[in-house]
């Protein structure tokens, strides 16, 4: 069997082990911020810290991307993937027998963050063993892993009432162990790799596309990551829920996100990914702006649902767009694209916390989002008529039978 063949084929083991590292890297990663409500109360922080301690992990999870990224392209996604899994015990010891100030939880939440970079690591080794055309839905299913979010939003309030929130990270070693023995088991390298060169990684960073990509990710990616690890201290602030409450309607909000993940890079490979996220776009404009009205609960549960749907769409129709552009490149693009996209991930919570310490309302931060949203959808018409020729098959159209 020919290397070529051999990727066409496939590998579902190392698909389900690319999903499983990505949901419980994620479900890690927002783990503070589905914790938020407690943590805050418990340690009575203000508003800014708030958006700042919900902010942290998702920074440094979105800055090791590109480093991460980068060692996978040279040493195997497997065996960073591994690595990561193993360190993580490490920020989870720390939270769970020494986090006993704000100060020490942000540290915490540094080193705990850097599960964030599963996604320059776990996607790759997932999509390498695909060829173009499959490419969206097989992104989609391997980045339906953030469904970890809502994992982490269902189960951390309730499980924090009986062990408290240190108990919580103490038992979160639990699925990071199986896990990391799972992928070991199912996860292998495919018989093709990407471009290992430092010279490379020059190369690519000089690429005009490869920027705007990390902008409309950070318009997709950083709003929904932002935003639900920010809600369950809206909630709470906003509407008085408990954090129980507040996590529950986190994570119907989380789920129907990443659900949505794989059908939006079906669609894209079916009608193009810049179509798709020109709608996308549109459409998050105008919810955000609704969210600035700041309605009653239950209106704003079915607008954070909307939300989110838009935003997953807009993660799958970006990726599917990533590896047609950077076929030999797909850690370092994924890397990159995922770090820069990121870190408005980054950005929410704080914009959030900080406007409802400053005018006392969070209205502000949401007329701030959908004025980003709609720069992102003229931006977007201005990528496409500058992109060269070959690239415009590529990325503007992106077709379903492309080889």
């Amino acid at each position: 069997m020919s290397r070529v063949t051999s990727e066409r084929r496939g590998h579902t083991p190392t698909l389900v082990a690319s999903f499983l590292h990505f949901d419980l890297s994620f479900m890690l990663w927002v783990l503070i911020g589905a914790l938020s409500a407690i943590i805050s109360r418990d340690l009575q922080l203000s508003p800014a810290q708030k958006g700042t301690l919900v902010a942290v992990p998702i920074l440094t999870g979105s800055i090791t991307r590109i480093p991460l990224g980068q060692l996978a392209d040279r040493h195997g996604s497997r065996r960073v993937a591994l690595l990561m899994l193993a360190w993580l015990f490490l920020p989870l010891s720390l939270a769970a027998f020494g986090a006993e100030s704000f100060t020490s939880l942000l540290v915490v939440g540094a080193l705990l963050g850097i599960a964030g970079a599963s996604f320059a690591v776990a996607l790759p080794l997932a999509s390498r063993w695909y060829p173009p055309e499959k490419q969206g839905i097989v992104l989609g299913i391997a980045a339906a892993g953030n469904s970890g979010v809502a994992v982490a939003n269902l189960v951390a309030p309730a499980l924090a009432r009986k062990v408290g929130w240190h108990g919580v990270f103490a038992w979160a070693m639990l699925p990071l162990a199986v896990v990391l023995v799972a992928f070991a088991a199912l996860a292998r390298e495919a018989p093709s790799t990407g471009t290992r060169t430092a010279q490379g990684y020059g190369e690519i960073l000089r690429e005009r596309d490869l920027w705007w990509l990390c902008l409309f990710y950070g318009v997709t990616f950083g709003g929904y990551v932002g935003l639900t690890g920010f809600l369950p201290t809206f909630f709470c602030d906003q509407h008085a829920t408990t954090p129980m409450v507040a996590g529950t309607l986190t994570a119907t909000i989380a789920i129907a996100g990443s659900a949505i993940r794989p059908v939006g890079g079906w669609l894209a490979d079916r009608i193009g990914g810049v179509r798709l996220l020109q709608a996308v776009f549109a459409a998050l404009a105008v919810l955000w702006a609704m969210s600035a009205a700041l309605p009653p609960l239950r209106s704003a549960t079915v607008i954070f649902v909307a939300t989110a749907i838009a935003l997953g769409t807009g993660n799958g129709a970006v990726f599917q767009i990533v590896p047609q552009r950077f076929r030999e490149r797909i850690g370092l693009a994924a890397g990159i694209v995922g770090a820069l996209g990121g870190v408005a991930g980054f950005f929410l919570p704080t914009l959030l916390g900080t406007t409802k310490q400053l005018t006392g309302s969070f209205g502000t931060a949401f007329l701030v989002l959908s004025f980003a949203a709609a720069c992102a959808f003229f931006a977007l018409r201005v990528a496409v008529s500058g992109f060269r020729e070959p690239e415009r098959a590529s990325i503007a159209e992106a077709p379903g039978d492309a080889q």
